[in-house]
């Protein structure tokens, strides 16, 4: 049975505030909000696309693990390494993290007779690289003593301001100058008030100060902040810890220079519960820039798990979006990465997930994890997820459908990221943007979709000669239309036309 037409002019301004995404008025009495996606991916994320659902809803899926991909056993690292950056930079994956250890954290129940507990020394920023994103090395830099050695990979020293957590990226800024083509963020304090410092480096070895002056002052900063050049928006993004009413939280900010950032605004998370959120790792999604993606610490601070625990409370990581940095959809209030069954990450602030996310195979995109914090185990775990797979727009075996918002769109095929079981399917209809079904797309039209596919072309053919058209979208691509999916026992991730 089709979904009757419903006009919603969804309320939240996260849909309406969607930076850099133009929209003009379609429809006949009620004016629609139209869509212009281009060629661009659009992942289930949110209710961007949306305009209805019926026995159909946004489920949010969960990383598996890969396995340990860095143990924290080098002299300069330790129990309480922590505050992971990665991203892509040509050939090489690229991380950088903080070496620490803080034998006073330690819960003595967990401690195994005989396990070496590194001592506690300065911290540092750390650098490693990986081909693949799945084998990571410690290069020696040579760059920093320490115990009167360099042969490490440390790139930042805890006497130099910042080390504690430098979240450092690659400025895709093409007027960024050679000599500021990596730039990062680290806090310290000034007259003791905390604050935030901007640093570049030529080669994202070595980094100086961008200059003496903090570059935010408007933050507690007390965990991993992080900095990024926003392709979409052209301009540098800036999401930083702060607390508000006694919770902890986030705020966000811009610069065009990286240099000068008016004051930040708080996070907007609607009419979600307040919880507290630690860390934020935020990042835009390399395959769809237009999105934030950020991980959060969910630190639930009243919950000890080990009697012994010098610390109060329990950490996990959660998943939310934005599409400009300041109102943030927190409708997955469930975790994205539980503590399990391993009473080493029942620990408070542990399981906090890293700023970034990497391709590591066709169909494949990772996270990582800080594992064990504060035990001598302490690791980073790689997670794994299919490409796009946060989140899907989900039907059961009773089946259901979706209604997207009218979409202008470039290109002459619809690609979808889709899985169904054996006995389930896709089917769609492309309709005018008033709902009207377009001549040759109806439902009857429609191919059967099934499988489990992450770019999966839909084939339409043409009625009059059952020949299958190469470029089925072309005659169309030019006026708003809506996408009618009607689902049994099947997941949309995300789709985009070319």
């Amino acid at each position: 049975m089709k979904i009757a037409m419903q006009r919603l002019m969804v309320a939240t301004v996260l849909v309406h505030l969607a930076l850099g995404q133009s929209w003009t008025l379609a429809g006949k009495e009620d004016a629609e909000e139209t869509l212009q996606i281009g060629s661009r991916l659009e992942l289930f994320v949110d209710d961007y696309l949306i305009e209805s659902m019926d026995g159909v809803r946004l489920q949010l899926h969960t990383p598996q693990s890969a396995g340990t991909v860095l143990e924290y056993d080098k002299p300069w690292e330790g129990t309480t390494s922590a505050y992971h950056t990665v991203f892509k930079d040509g050939a090489l994956y690229k991380m950088y993290y903080r070496g620490s250890s803080h034998a006073g954290y330690t819960v003595p129940s967990l401690t195994k007779p005989g396990e070496k507990v590194i001592p506690q020394h300065e911290q540092v920023a750390c650098y490693a690289e990986s081909r693949d994103g799945i084998h990571w090395t410690r290069p020696s830099l040579g760059l920093i003593e320490f115990e009167g050695s360099k042969d490490n990979n440390i790139i930042w020293i805890g006497n130099r301001a910042g080390a504690h957590n430098f979240a450092p990226f690659r400025d895709g800024n093409p007027e960024a100058p050679a000599s500021q083509r990596y730039k990062a963020v680290g806090s310290s304090n000034l007259n003791g008030k905390p604050v935030l410092l901007g640093f570049v480096s030529p080669d994202g070895f070595h980094w100086t100060r961008i200059q003496e002056e903090p570059i935010i002052t408007d933050g507690a900063f007390d965990s991993l902040n992080v900095a990024f050049w926003d392709s979409v928006r052209q301009r540098y993004s800036a999401i930083y810890r702060i607390g508000q009413d006694g919770v902890r939280t986030i705020k966000f900010s811009h610069s065009e220079n990286f240099v000068d950032w008016p004051p930040g605004q708080y996070a907007d998370y609607g009419d979600s519960p307040r919880e507290q959120l630690y860390t934020n790792a935020t990042r835009p999604y390399f395959r769809a820039p237009q999105i934030y993606l950020a991980f959060p610490k969910r630190f639930v601070q009243w919950r000890t798990y080990h009697d012994d625990a010098p610390g109060t409370g329990v950490s996990e990581g959660v998943f939310m979006t934005s599409r400009d940095g300041v109102h943030w959809d927190r409708r997955f209030m469930e975790a994205f990465v539980r503590p399990g069954r391993d009473p080493r990450s029942w620990v408070h602030r542990t399981t906090m997930i890293a700023a970034g996310v990497l391709p590591t195979a066709d169909d494949e995109i990772s996270i990582y994890v800080s594992r064990h914090y504060t035990s001598p185990s302490a690791h980073l775990e790689r997670m794994v997820l299919r490409t796009d797979g946060f989140v899907s727009a989900n039907a059961g075996y009773a089946g259901g459908e979706l209604l997207t918002k009218p979409l202008l769109f470039q290109g002459n095929n619809l690609v979808l990221n889709f899985a169904t079981s054996a006995a389930g399917s896709i089917h769609l209809e492309l309709q005018d943007a008033e709902g009207n079904p377009l001549p040759g797309f109806a439902l009857e039209d429609s191919p059967l979709i099934w499988g489990d596919e992450i770019e999966h072309t839909v084939r339409w053919e043409r009625s009059h000669s059952k020949a299958t058209s190469d470029e089925p979208l072309r005659r169309i691509s030019e006026k708003p239309v809506r996408l009618r999916f009607v689902m049994k026992d099947a997941d949309l991730f995300s789709l985009k036309f070319r």
